[in-house]
């Protein structure tokens, strides 16, 4: 199961880092595993993730 979550308007680049990094180890806490993260024009986040249960772990080649 996938899940997105959005980061709060923050126009700063850098407080917008401290947030994703915030949410993203928020995520990964609650058993989730980020896949992606893309920055809106409207200086919001969002955070793609997915339930670390749901999907065997990837194999190294």
């Amino acid at each position: 199961m996938y899940k997105a979550f959005v980061v709060a308007y923050s126009p700063a680049a850098d407080r917008m880092a401290e947030l994703v990094e915030q949410k993203a180890n928020e995520v990964v806490r609650d058993g989730y595993e980020v896949v992606s993260f893309s920055v809106t024009n409207s200086a919001r986040a969002i955070i793609l993730a997915r339930r670390r249960e749901d999907f065997p772990k990837e194999r190294a080649s």
